[in-house]
């Protein structure tokens, strides 16, 4: 394949690379619903596959030179999740789920680096990378699961938060480790490697509030859905390339971009525009993730890769349980909503790459490995744990259990890459007012969740969102009828066509 890669132009070669690697992905996928496994998971064993280490389908220079695919699928996933900041909800929240949230992530990252570094003996910069990557948590095996069997209550409000806020937690956590490996790089951390990286982060935060308020000015009604669209998308890239030459992440900025817009304009709409936008974004991304995946490095770090596994979870449990015995909650939520914590994947993997290329080559590659194999470990086992942590706090209201078991003839084909050992099939799940759960997952996989945000803040179950709909359907036919029609004689439009 690289033979008859190469004699092709620059140009047509990477057209067919793009067009190689979006059909393994799609081809893989298939494959993997047939085993009820995620479409992350499928994505990454497409990258392997076509890969380096295995068929060599694709250039390495070429493979290389895309790490421009993961700033880009960082700022989509960060401008999605900066919609759930919407400033009502921040204020309903309190001190109680910032306390919550500080020590679960936090617990999660020192563990891990106290882990590695002692241990393993293993050296700062990459215990302390790695402590910051274990920070995050991904929402979509528990939304998922918090859609398909209609949980509420005070343990899915808490939890709900929580996940939202974890990655601003990350983000500033690595944006500091990231300036003390970078300083020890350069043999010495003085408090200006510390200070700068800082102010650029704290300057990111005003780039990404002034953007959101310039586009909530541009975006006016009359605005195209289009231009709405290719306006968005450009200061999405400005801010991600502003971003790239300042030497850190994109995340935060482009988070505060859209905490900004959403609440400045209440504008739902262009979150889903960009949402159908964003899966080939996202496909790309995971499938250049598996393909810079050391295969061969697995059996190296198989000891360390699967003790940054079981740290992790014991730290996010722990912090949770510390938290909550502090700020007086409720026993569900001390003793369970670790459970609900555990996967991660999206934004580990972002920061993975950006982790990697503040590390030796070695080392770098040694801790992409790690974050790779584990993500999909954690997306196996997240349905499962999400599950149980909503079944044991009493979330799932009585007899939604065996409502939820699929009927005959309701199967989703597209269901099946959302979950991984689900105790339901996930190729069984039924759609719900059009939209599957497998979508709502993926959605949330790629950072940018399509259902109302409402709904996802109240945790509102399906039978009050349906009657939400009813009520609004019914009012737009009633403004339909009121409507008087214009007889033929009258219209002037008829007239002229007479």
């Amino acid at each position: 394949m690289q033979l008859l890669l190469g004699q092709l132009n620059e140009g047509t070669e990477v057209l067919m690379v793009l067009s190689i690697i979006l059909f393994a992905g799609f081809i893989m996928t298939r494959l993997t619903n047939t085993l009820n496994l995620p479409k992350v998971s499928g994505y990454i064993l497409a990258g392997v596959l076509i890969g380096p280490c295995c068929l060599d389908f694709i250039p390495v220079p070429i493979i290389t030179h895309m790490g421009f695919v993961s700033d880009l699928a960082l700022a989509f996933i960060a401008f999605g999740v900066g919609k759930f900041f919407k400033r009502e909800v921040l204020l309903r929240t309190g001190k109680r789920i910032l306390v919550i949230t500080l020590f679960e992530a936090l617990s999660a990252g020192v563990m891990v680096t106290l882990f590695l570094r002692f241990i393993f003996s293993l050296d700062w910069d990459f215990a302390l990378v790695l402590g910051a990557i274990a920070t995050a948590t991904a929402p979509a095996s528990t939304m998922m699961t918090i859609n398909q069997y209609k949980a509420k209550g005070e343990f899915v409000d808490t939890l709900l938060q929580i996940v939202a806020l974890d990655d601003v937690v990350c983000l500033l956590a690595f944006s500091v480790i990231s300036a003390i490996a970078s300083g020890r790089a350069s043999n010495g951390v003085s408090a200006e490697d510390i200070i700068i990286p800082l102010v650029f982060n704290l300057l990111a935060i005003l780039l990404g509030f002034f953007c959101g308020y310039f586009l909530s000015r541009l975006l006016v009604p009359s605005r195209s859905r289009d231009n709405r669209l290719i306006l968005a998308i450009a200061m999405l890239l400005g801010i991600s390339g502003i971003c790239a030459a300042a030497n850190i992440s994109p995340l935060l900025s482009c988070m505060v971009f859209g905490a900004a817009y959403i609440n400045l304009t209440e504008d739902k709409k262009l979150f889903r525009q960009i949402n159908n936008f964003t899966p080939p974004v996202m496909s790309i991304f995971f499938i250049v993730s598996g393909m810079n995946l050391d295969v061969y490095a697995l059996s190296t770090v198989g000891v360390i890769g699967f003790s940054y596994f079981i740290v992790r979870i014991i730290g996010k449990y722990m912090g949770t349980y510390v938290s909550c015995l502090i700020t007086n909650t409720s026993m569900e939520i001390r003793n369970f909503m670790g459970l609900a914590l555990i996967p991660q994947a999206g934004v580990a993997i972002g920061l993975a790459f950006l982790g990697q290329r503040l590390l030796p080559p070695e080392t770098g590659n040694l801790m992409l490995t790690i974050i790779l194999s584990s993500s999909v470990l954690y997306e196996m086992i997240g349905p499962i744990s999400a599950k149980l942590a909503l079944i044991f706090s009493g979330s799932i209201p009585s007899g939604k259990l065996l409502e939820a078991l699929p009927q005959e003839g309701e199967a989703d084909e597209n269901s099946g890459a959302v979950t991984v050992f689900s105790l339901i099939p996930a190729s069984e799940l039924s759609q719900k007012d059009g939209e599957s759960f497998a979508q709502i997952v993926e959605e949330l996989n790629a950072g940018v969740d399509e259902r109302d945000d409402d709904d996802i803040e109240s945790a509102a179950p399906l039978e009050e969102q349906k009657e939400k709909k009813k009520k609004s359907k019914k009012k737009h036919k009633k403004k339909r009828e009121k409507i008087v029609e214009i007889p033929l004689e009258e219209n002037v439009w008829a007239e002229g066509c007479e």
